[in-house]
C-alpha cells in the first residue's frame, strides 16, 4: 500500500524556515502523498473537493484548514464534486524543528506543542476560525521575506493551536499501515483510495475481504475505533 503513494521531495532547504506557494487553480491534480514537513494547508472555493488524510476521506466545504505533521501521514485533495473554476490554495510547508523542542517545553507554546501532537494524525479547523485566519494567509503569502515574516507564522500557529479543531484519520491507523498486521484493513483502504473518484459502498468493500458488511463494520471498529 505504501509503495502506492507518492513520497514528495519538497523545495523546503535546510537554509530555509518555510516555504508558501499560492495559487489559484481549476483542479486538484497533485496525487495522495507523503512528506516529512509539516504542511498547513488552505483550500477557499473548494466546495466538493475530497479530502483524504490516512483513513479520514471526507468531502470538503467551501472554506478548508488542515494541519499535518505527521510524516508517514498519506493526504491529498481531489476534484470529487467540485466545480468551481477559481479554486485558490495556499500551502506552507516548515521543518518539523522550525520550533525546537527546547520552545515547545515552554509554557508559552504548550498549546501549540499540542496542536502538533494531535496533527500528527492530521487536523483540520473550524469554518470560523478560518474566517478568522485566511486574511493573514493571504497576507504572509504575499510578503513571506525577512523575519517578520516568521514571527507573522508563529502568530498564525499560536492563534490556530488556541482555537477548536477535530483530528482527522484514526489514530490506530498509522500502526496499523506501518506494522501491515491486518492485510485486511489494507486491503479495504487500498481499494477505497483506488476507487475515490467513485461510491464506495460497504457491501463491495466487505466482499473484498471475504466478510459481511455487519462482520467487516464490527471488525473496523475493533481495530481502528471508527465506526462504517
Amino acid at each position: 500500500m505504501k509503495d502506492s503513494i507518492l513520497r514528495e521531495v519538497t523545495p523546503l532547504s535546510q537554509r530555509d524556515c518555510f516555504m508558501i506557494f499560492s495559487r489559484i487553480k481549476q483542479h486538484f491534480t497533485f496525487p495522495i502523498h507523503v512528506h516529512a514537513e509539516f504542511e498547513l494547508n488552505f483550500i477557499e472555493n473548494g466546495a466538493g473537493a475530497r479530502r483524504v488524510v490516512g483513513d479520514s476521506i471526507e468531502e470538503i466545504d467551501d472554506l478548508e484548514l488542515t494541519l499535518i505533521t505527521g510524516s508517514s501521514l498519506e493526504h491529498g485533495w481531489l476534484d470529487h464534486k467540485c466545480q468551481s473554476k477559481e479554486i485558490k490554495e495556499i500551502t506552507i510547508q516548515f521543518h518539523g524543528d522550525l520550533l525546537n523542542e527546547q520552545l515547545l517545553q515552554k509554557n508559552q507554546f504548550r498549546s501549540v506543542k499540542e496542536m502538533f501532537e494531535k496533527a500528527i494524525y492530521g487536523v483540520t479547523f473550524s469554518k470560523e476560525t478560518i474566517k478568522q485566519i485566511k486574511d493573514r494567509l493571504y497576507s504572509l503569502a504575499s510578503e513571506h521575506e525577512g523575519a517578520h515574516s516568521v514571527l507573522n507564522l508563529f502568530g498564525i500557529l499560536s492563534d490556530l493551536s488556541l482555537s477548536p479543531m477535530r483530528e482527522l484519520s484514526s489514530r490506530s491507523f498509522n500502526e496499523h499501515t506501518q506494522n501491515y498486521d491486518s492485510r485486511r484493513i489494507e486491503r479495504a483502504y487500498n481499494h477505497m483510495l483506488e476507487n475515490y473518484s467513485k461510491e464506495v459502498r460497504l457491501s463491495d468493500v466487505a466482499n473484498l475481504v471475504g466478510m459481511t458488511e455487519v462482520a467487516f463494520s464490527r471488525f473496523i471498529k475493533q481495530r481502528t475505533g471508527r465506526i462504517l
